[in-house]
């Protein structure tokens, strides 16, 4: 039987609650309920961290995952602390899904939403650290994007 403080695995098994925070960013901006004003140049802003060291590395893509840009870090990288980062992106008026992904020190890579499912299973609750992105409409409008 699972506690509270395990994510159940696809195997059947548990994963043991631990209390080391995986690599993840947000990206704050754009973000709902912003409304892009026109296609242009627009800078993807966020926050990273990990548990595990400092954030060597955030990939920001705008094609929902099917290719990746290093972003600018541009906060002191320091270990177990937020960073922020910021990608220069040319919108051109159509529809776009923005990721961001985080590496550590460690060569951790955050990873899709299948490949957490797979490894983690569909029960995970705790440490939930799959890539989740915005969706950009062509009006400008930006909702989450799963």
């Amino acid at each position: 039987e699972n506690q509270k403080d395990t994510d159940p695995l696809p195997d059947g098994t548990s994963r043991q609650f631990s209390l080391v925070m995986d690599a993840k960013p947000i990206s704050t901006s754009p973000a709902y309920p912003r409304q892009l004003s026109a296609p242009g140049w627009w800078p993807v802003t966020g926050l990273a961290w990990t548990g595990r060291g400092k954030i060597t590395r955030v990939d920001v893509s705008t094609d929902g995952g099917r290719s990746w840009t290093e972003a600018e870090l541009t906060s002191p990288v320091l270990p177990m602390a937020h960073v922020r980062f910021e990608h220069m992106w040319k919108w051109g008026g159509r529809a776009a899904h923005l990721m961001s992904r985080a590496i550590d020190e460690t060569g951790y890579v955050q990873p899709m939403l299948d490949v957490f499912r797979r490894v983690r299973g569909a029960g995970t609750d705790y440490h939930f650290n799959a890539i989740r992105g915005w969706l950009v409409q062509p009006d400008g409008r930006v909702y989450f994007g799963g």
